[in-house]
């Protein structure tokens, strides 16, 4: 099947980041007495081989100095602890059911490709890929080496480690990394997954470059689940980890084949560009699949798909916020009056946007403070939130105001100190708002639109609406605009041009983690 892009805008790709698996009566009734049995046996078996594990792990380092352990570990070091954890490992997936991995294809050697990029990811039984690649060294999160057990594995397995929230951190992984994956054989294969995240495999997200950064051979590996059920992917929505493994363990056995793919050896081009390196693999492996290949990515736990460096969210926040408002009790004249309320507040030069909790549930006339809590939490990490980007996320999706006069309103409430033009900064926070999602890189779509001057409204509302690229943004915000009902609200005053949005589409059941 030749592997198509999914368009940002209209979005016609199978959402990757839901999975749910379905069962039948007969099925939940079978896999409960078989859970009731197997489900405690398998568990206790895994954890009982994680505890040998542990010790061994440890001892591969032991007495060895900072200097030494920033070394790949050669000698009797490596044949004497690496061929018992390799067993461990393949038993302790063996116990939860895995009791075969069918390989396909040939694993390239370490001069060949000094990396392995494995997708889809699915989930933690994805680490099973381990066992055929002979523990081939990975990256994980920094954090991750507290826990216990895998705390001792990442060491063991001299992981690199990154933590998301320092960048230090990630600019000296990024250097460690380029620097392993160019040592010439002298550092051992590696194996990576650029999706960066889990999803439920009917499409390939977009791939991170960091496999792609040191511009070597990389041998493209594919996982395959063909199983009845497929019961081992855990999403940002919909079945949990928690189930995964549950329903996993009440099988009687869950097959796995692990698919080795030709290298792929990079252009000269492709060396100086990992973005593009990283979006050809991702296509010939989308292609090996029969499955899209796609922009989207996981921002900040958000679902977006990427445009010209802007994040378009597969989901609106301003969805969930109208659905909780109704929750608390509110009806349609009350939203009406409340979204009216937080317009004329960001108008308000003297007080500001930012409001608390406590702020916004007295401004919107909240009866439960958890449901202002759930309201800020969709636009912002603490218990606050910038009204703008409230206010202007529900009027983009409301469809009451065209394109022109929507950006005008928008332009207006970012452009504080009056001057009729936009920094850097607000164009991103004016991108963010409109969109209801945070935009990190707005650098390309702000120089395009000063055009050698100030970033005008003028200036905006024409790249917007005619830049090949840029358009789509408007055209995203009219698609989402149609996907709702808008009834008007009667005897409302209707000042700001904004009525109440009803959301007449089937309820979301599925679960967020």
């Amino acid at each position: 099947m030749e592997t198509r892009r999914c368009s940002s805008a209209a979005q016609d790709c199978a959402h990757p980041f839901i999975h749910e698996v379905k069962l039948s009566a007969a099925q939940r009734i079978k896999g409960g007495l078989l859970g009731c049995i197997l489900f405690p046996l398998r568990v206790a078996l895994a954890v009982l081989f994680f505890l040998i594990m542990w010790p061994l792990a440890r001892l591969r380092l032991a007495g060895l100095s900072e200097e030494e352990r920033a070394k790949p570990v050669t000698g009797w070091r490596r044949w004497l602890f690496h061929p018992p954890i390799w067993l461990l490992s393949r038993a302790v997936f063996f116990s939860l059911g895995f009791l075969w991995v069918r390989v396909k294809g040939r694993r390239a050697d370490l001069r060949e490709a000094p990396v392995l990029v494995v997708a889809p990811h699915s989930g933690f039984f994805d680490m099973l890929v381990l066992c055929p690649t002979q523990l081939a060294t990975v990256v994980s999160r920094s954090e991750n080496t507290s826990l216990p057990v895998i705390g001792a594995l990442l060491e063991f397995n001299q992981s690199v480690l990154v933590s998301r929230k320092d960048p230090e951190s990630r600019k000296k992984a990024v250097a460690q990394l380029i620097q392993r994956l160019t040592s010439d054989g002298y550092w051992p294969q590696m194996l990576m997954f650029p999706e960066g995240t889990t999803t439920n495999g009917r499409s390939l997200i977009k791939f991170k470059p960091g496999a792609f950064l040191a511009g070597v051979p990389v041998q493209p590996v594919l996982l395959h689940y063909p199983n009845r059920l497929d019961t081992v992917r855990w999403t940002y929505k919909g079945t949990t980890w928690m189930e995964a493994i549950w329903l996993t363990t009440s099988q009687l056995y869950t097959n796995m084949t692990v698919e080795f793919l030709p290298v792929y050896k990079p252009s000269e081009e492709e060396k100086k560009d990992p973005n593009l390196y990283a979006d050809n693999v991702q296509k010939l492996m989308a292609g090996a699949l029969g499955v899209p290949a796609t922009d989207y990515v996981m921002e900040g736990r958000v679902p977006v798909s990427k445009l010209g460096g802007l994040s378009l969210p597969l989901e609106s926040p301003a969805r969930d916020a109208l659905k909780e408002l109704r929750r608390d009790g509110l009806g349609e004249h009350e939203i009406q009056a409340a979204i009216d309320r937080i317009i004329d507040r960001c108008g308000e030069d003297t007080e500001g946007s930012t409001v608390s909790v406590e702020e916004l549930a007295s401004l919107l006339g909240l009866r439960d403070r958890q449901a202002a809590v759930h309201l800020c939490s969709l636009y912002s990490k603490g218990e606050s939130v910038d009204l703008r980007q409230l206010g202007l996320s529900v009027l983009a999706l409301s469809g009451l105001k065209d394109f022109g006069s929507l950006l005008h309103s928008a332009f207006t409430l970012f452009d504080r100190e009056h001057r009729g033009s936009l920094s850097a900064q607000q164009l991103s926070d004016l991108m963010g708002a409109l969109l209801g999602v945070p935009q990190q890189d707005t650098t390309a779509l702000y120089t395009e639109a000063c055009s050698g001057g100030p970033l005008t409204e003028e200036k905006l509302l024409r790249v917007l609406a005619q830049h090949q690229t840029y358009r789509k943004v408007k055209e995203f915000l009219e698609s989402s605009e149609a996907s709702v009902t808008l009834p008007k609200a009667k005897g409302v005053n209707n000042n700001n041009g904004l009525s109440v949005i009803r959301d007449t589409s089937p309820p979301h059941n599925k679960k967020q983690e």
